[in-house]
């Protein structure tokens, strides 16, 4: 064998462990219907799918043909007819330079098919998470969504510009190869497949032993780095707790763990070059003994012996390789399934026929229950009233339903029973579209993305002209923020913000609220995550955001609602208090213990 065979093999052998038959195989539920669903993402593209068949069968046919004209070659030598020799090596020349131009052309058109269908199969599969209900992203992992979206469509697409043309390559040179070596010798074609069958049951066994270490080591790596990410992410703490040799401990046990395992594997795999290389000149070993024994007695070339050797050995490759391949085959066809159950979940209702802008405000909720999970109520009989440019607030500890509220308002979840009305049309009855485009909302955890201040500002129109963006950012008194920054509104707001502080941060979506120039206002614990001093100039902003609007306060500092015009106390799904902060204080109740903690420091 020679060295090229040998690092060949080497490096098949290699591609197959970093590609999937070391690996572990995750397998579909229902392979046939999701890889008959998946072909269908092939059919816009027939050109390119003819392309790439014709050049696989032009490539097959050029390398079984190859070593036919070796072989002609060789008898020719023996007979001593030279005058031929040239005419079957310029023949055997342009033979391998199609084989060579078919192969380039092969990972071309493979490149092209992949790229074109998985770019339709993942512009297909955002467009579903952007419009999924809000309960499905809530009840999911985010990184498992993200994960389908990256890792399961990259899985497609690897196997579809790799692995699809090399099977389709594979069967058809198993086709041609036997069937040149059976018209040639079926004694010697007989004895080569022995050799192939052994390296078949090598290569399963081998397979199995490979894929548990290489699970082991894969789940002992997860384990390393959920520790690694968790100790980085909490370096102050065990700085604070003086934990820093229990950590480098604790990394150590693991990490050796880890290297136990990944020696074994790499053992495993290491040894499957070798142990193919073995079986692969015992192959030649077996065709040159008998193929020498069949010459002498006349059955035979000698030509054909060193045909035979070519073929041995692209006969057992494509074997390998197919073995390789349903691995690969099978996880891509669990990744493609794993994003079609995203693609078969119902997109959000957002039907409505009313879609005529809100003009009111006016918000009611009437005798409304709400269970997020059946037969665990949140909301019980929640009855409320908020008037057109009313500000009303919403306090209670955590758990009462506050932002439940809000939620349902929003129509991210349908309530179990009663009404929720916007200008005395049922939401149910409003389109989504209209039903949040008049509803501005402030929450929390501020939102920004990783674009210019400009972008930001202007997401819900960047049509609004430059003037009305600098009027909004002078009354949300975010133009402060804006003045000291590098480019002004043109800077860049690497890693969504993370280059300002909470509070400037909040300021910017406080202005992109007032640019959404909503009837209907929610300011969800805007201020909970800052200091008193930016807590002010966050209150005075929106003073200004909510003039001549509906708005709906959910706030735990309570200095920031003593200005409401009713303030509605919520404890496990029910109202318990409302009235102005001065009614409600001389009531003496719940709101008087939260306001006598907060500003007293008295025990509840």
């Amino acid at each position: 064998m020679s060295d090229t065979q040998v690092k060949s093999s080497v490096a098949q052998q290699g591609f197959a462990r970093r590609r999937g038959m070391g690996a572990p195989v995750e397998k579909p539920k229902d392979g046939k219907r999701t890889l008959r669903r998946l072909v269908g993402y092939f059919k816009p593209e027939v050109k390119y799918v003819a392309a790439l068949a014709a050049v696989v069968v032009i490539a097959v046919v050029a390398s079984v043909t190859a070593p036919s004209m070796l072989s002609r070659a060789i008898n020719h030598l023996v007979e001593g007819s030279f005058s031929k020799i040239p005419w079957v090596l310029a023949i055997m020349l342009a033979v391998y330079i199609i084989h060579g131009a078919a192969t380039l052309l092969q990972g071309f058109f493979s490149a092209r098919l992949s790229q074109r269908v998985i770019y339709r199969l993942r512009s297909e599969l955002f467009g579903r998470v952007i419009n999924l209900p809000v309960p499905y992203i809530d009840n999911h992992s985010h990184g498992d969504i993200m994960s389908r979206m990256t890792n399961d469509a990259e899985n497609v697409s690897t196997v579809i510009s790799q692995s699809l043309s090399s099977l389709f390559s594979g069967v058809l040179m198993l086709i041609g190869t036997v069937a040149v070596m059976l018209s040639y010798s079926v004694p010697l074609t007989l004895l080569t497949f022995t050799t192939v069958i052994l390296s078949v049951v090598v290569t399963r066994v081998m397979s199995k032993l490979m894929r548990r270490y290489y699970l082991k080591r894969q789940k002992l790596l997860g384990q390393l780095n959920g520790i690694v990410e968790e100790k980085v992410t909490a370096t102050k703490t065990v700085t604070a707790y003086n934990l820093q040799e229990r950590t480098i401990e604790e990394f150590s046990e693991a990490s050796d763990e880890l290297t136990r395992a990944g020696i074994i594997a790499d053992i495993i795999g290491n040894a499957m070059g070798p142990l193919m290389n073995m079986l692969n000149n015992l192959s030649f070993v077996i065709v040159a003994a008998f193929g020498a024994w069949f010459a002498l007695r006349g059955m035979i070339s000698v030509g054909v012996i060193s045909a035979f050797v070519i073929y041995s050995k692209q006969f057992s490759r494509p074997i390998n390789e197919l073995a390789q391949l349903y691995g690969q085959i099978e996880t891509a066809v669990a990744g493609a399934e794993r994003i079609f159950d995203i693609m078969d979940t119902p997109e959000e209702d957002k039907s409505g026929e009313k879609v005529l802008p809100i003009t009111e405000g006016v918000i009611e909720f009437k005798n409304v229950n709400f269970s997020y999970v059946p037969g665990k109520q949140v909301i019980y009989d929640f009855n409320l009233r908020v008037e057109a440019g009313k500000k009303i607030a919403l306090v209670g500890s955590t758990g009462s339903g506050k932002t439940t509220i809000v939620n349902l308002l929003m129509r991210f979840y349908d309530i179990d029973s009663g009404s929720i009305t916007v200008d005395g049309e049922n939401i149910k009855d409003i389109s989504c579209d209209v039903l949040r485009d008049s509803i501005g909302i402030v929450l929390q955890d501020t939102v920004l993305f990783t674009d210019t201040v400009r972008a930001n500002l202007k997401y819900a129109d960047s049509t609004i002209s430059d003037k009305k963006m600098i009027e909004a950012a002078e009354s949300a008194n975010c133009d402060k923020v804006v003045a000291v920054l590098s480019d002004g509104y043109d800077t860049v707001l690497t890693a969504a913000g993370a280059n300002l502080s909470q509070g400037q941060r909040q300021l910017l979506t406080i202005g992109r609220a007032f640019l959404s120039y909503p009837k209907i206002l929610i300011l969800d614990e805007a201020t909970s995550s800052v200091d008193t001093r930016t807590e002010k100039h966050i209150q005075n902003a929106m003073i200004e955001l909510m003039k001549d609007r509906t708005s709906l306060i959910i706030a735990h500092r309570l200095s920031t609602i003593q200005d409401a015009d009713q303030i509605v106390v919520m404890d496990k799904g029910h109202i318990i208090e409302t009235g102005t902060h001065d009614e409600l204080l001389k009531l003496k109740g719940n709101y008087y213990k939260l306001y006598m903690t907060q500003f007293a420091g008295n025990a509840t």
